[in-house]
């Protein structure tokens, strides 16, 4: 079954229906992660997004249910070089997903490179491409958009009941791998909705602010509750939580070109001058900022990756220390964190 990808701008990629058939809408983007494909597309962070793939062969180990981020699939469709199955296919297939190959994903990204990301609806099966490009531009743009509310848990649950300390995880779109981490850390894990008031996360040993999709401009109220936790308790930030502590500590987030989404980003860790090579996933970032609360900054374009308010008991990661997928440089810094509550 042909395929196509239409673009705001009007190009259009043509390709071949490898799942299910129908249309998908969002914003086109990229990652470079030769891996992880089945966590990528069930990542909470991709909600509302059009999933590139670089890497040239997608599906050649398989897939497992142990490997899925979240319990559905986020990503709005697929895009892909070299799709390979039937395993990856079915799973895609199984799960109302479209999904193309035979793309030009390098000419497709090279594009997104070069005019940032862009709205776009991909179509398996018959469509016209007049009304795709007309439904791509009246998509709203990524800026603006407030989405956490719709990946979030709408109940607290308990994730693990025993552990050393207590930790809450506020939950903008939080990734099974952050969960699995702080239980293996010794944690014991509730998990509550994206509006948990800074009264009932105060008595925690620590809370941690997840990772998640959209824009945090518009997180008004996750800022103020943020804000008014501060210094009551520890707190860890990663990601879309990372963001948030900036704007609840006067810092600036601002939505980057075409984002930083792949398992081979470069960070220096200031404290001891090392690279570490990172997890990422994200549409927007904290502006370059000056001074020693930047703990973290990304060799690729000097965005702060981490922050520190030692007074406030407060500091976050832009990366995914959890590396669910990804390189395991940045590990260690969960651990630590759990530990340091224990201490």
């Amino acid at each position: 079954m042909t395929g196509f990808l239409a673009l705001e701008d009007g190009t259009v990629f043509r390709g071949e229906s490898v799942a299910a058939q129908g249309f998908a809408a969002g914003e086109a983007v990229f990652t470079t992660g030769m891996s992880g494909y089945q966590e990528a597309v069930t990542d909470p962070s991709f909600a509302e997004q059009i999933i590139c793939f670089t890497a040239p062969m997608v599906g050649n180990y398989g897939v497992a249910e142990s490997r899925s981020e979240s319990r559905r699939v986020h990503a709005k469709a697929v895009l892909m070089r070299e799709a390979r199955g039937p395993a990856w296919t079915d799973w895609l297939h199984e799960r109302g997903v479209v999904a193309l190959t035979g793309i030009d994903t390098r000419s497709l990204v090279l594009k997104i490179r070069e005019l940032g990301s862009m709205r776009a609806v991909a179509v398996a099966g018959p469509g016209s491409v007049e009304e795709a490009v007309e439904a791509a531009r009246a998509l709203p743009e990524m800026e603006g958009r407030a989405l956490a509310a719709g990946v979030s848990t709408s109940e607290p649950y308990t994730f693990a009941a025993e552990g050393r300390v207590r930790v809450a995880v506020v939950d903008y779109g939080v990734k099974s791998s952050v969960l699995r981490r702080l239980a293996a850390a010794g944690a014991a894990v509730d998990v509550h909705p994206h509006d948990a008031d800074a009264d009932t996360l105060a008595g925690y040993d620590g809370v941690l602010f997840s990772p998640g999709p959209g824009d945090p401009g518009p997180l008004r109220a996750e800022t103020d509750a943020m804000r008014a936790l501060l210094g009551r308790t520890s707190v860890l930030g990663i990601c879309l939580g990372h963001q948030v502590l900036a704007m609840a500590t006067g810092h600036e987030t601002f939505k980057l070109p075409f984002g930083h989404r792949g398992a081979n980003h470069p960070v220096l860790q200031r404290a001891d001058e090392r690279v570490l090579v990172t997890s990422q996933n994200h549409g927007f970032a904290v502006r370059a900022a000056d001074g020693e609360q930047a703990t973290h900054v990304s060799l690729y374009d000097g965005t702060v990756e981490g922050l520190a308010f030692p007074d406030l008991r407060a500091r976050s990661l832009q990366f995914h220390p959890e590396a669910g997928p990804g390189p395991h440089d940045a590990w260690s810094l969960i651990e630590r964190w759990v530990g340091e509550l224990a201490a």
